[in-house]
């Protein structure tokens, strides 16, 4: 069965970013010109998935406004001519089709996707983690690479990456039963790891395609901490039944999910955009000595 359906979670209050985001989503804080949700979208559609959905919280409708059509804007661009611009801000709004699950209330990771079940239905799917930037130009979609390798396996597939070992603690990290190329058996998956206690280096990062079995394990899935449901527990489950694979993917990835990390993503893709000279020429102009 065909990967048809792509499920998007930005229900989050984005408490790394407070102040900026009592007001603003954080899936629509700008990486450049383009708020970080639209990189995931795009991502989705160039990867074949033909409907989006897209959970999140109650009362926060900025990311559907920001997917609608905004008939004035437009008529205010075509009056001053800037008919490229115009273009933009439709192409936006022509993205279809995308559905809207409302989350009331914010209970983890697991819980979003699980508030998608009656619209995904019975066949397998992709989540993509809008905070974590995949890109690979030139080359096949990371959602496309995984939607791959379920196509050839048959199995659950999540994106995988070798981290620092000093970097494991902030990560669901895998313990791989048999390694092929890329391709990884994963035998179990440990949340957040002591350095020590690592089973490998491989990092789940933000993308995955699932079956929809998945769904009957998240409304088994006790809350764990803080009262979440963890998308995490739900895989481990899924593995006693079926397989899951780690795919090592080809791209580079941009953690877009910490203000550090949301600046340096800022910066590389500034430096690929069509004002990359002025930036370069901006930060060989920076005193950085201490």
């Amino acid at each position: 069965m065909r990967v048809r359906k792509a499920v998007l979670p930005a229900a989050g209050f984005g408490t790394r970013f407070l102040p900026a985001t009592k007001a603003i989503p954080k899936e629509l804080l700008p990486l450049v010109d383009r708020p970080i949700i639209q990189y995931a979208v795009e991502e989705a559609l160039a990867s074949g998935i033909e409907q989006i959905i897209i959970v999140i919280s109650t009362g926060r409708s900025a990311i559907e406004d920001h997917f609608d059509s905004n008939p004035t804007l437009e008529r205010w661009l075509e009056e001053r001519g800037d008919i490229e611009m115009l273009r933009h801000i439709r192409r936006i709004s022509e993205i279809g089709p995308i559905a809207f699950v409302h989350q009331k209330e914010q209970l983890g990771l697991g819980h979003a996707v699980l508030m998608a079940k009656e619209l995904v239905g019975d066949e397998p799917f992709a989540v993509l983690l809008s905070d974590d930037v995949m890109l690979n130009p030139g080359g096949p979609p990371v959602t496309r690479q995984l939607i791959d390798i379920h196509k050839a396996h048959r199995g659950s597939v999540v994106a995988v990456q070798r981290v620092p070992h000093a970097e494991v603690p902030r990560y669901g990290i895998v313990a791989p039963v048999r390694e092929e190329g890329r391709l990884v058996e994963i035998g179990d998956l440990v949340e957040k790891p002591d350095v020590d206690d690592a089973p490998s280096e491989l990092a789940v990062l933000g993308r995955y395609v699932l079956t929809p079995k998945i769904f009957d394990l998240l409304e088994q899935t006790q809350s764990g901490a803080g009262g979440e449901i963890q998308l995490t527990d739900a895989i481990k489950a899924l593995m006693q039944e079926q397989p899951v694979f780690g795919y090592q993917f080809d791209g580079t990835r941009h953690d877009a999910g910490t203000r550090l990390g949301w600046l340096m993503a800022n910066v590389s893709l500034a430096l690929e955009s069509e004002v990359a000279e002025e930036v370069r020429g901006y930060i060989r102009g920076l005193d950085l000595r201490d």
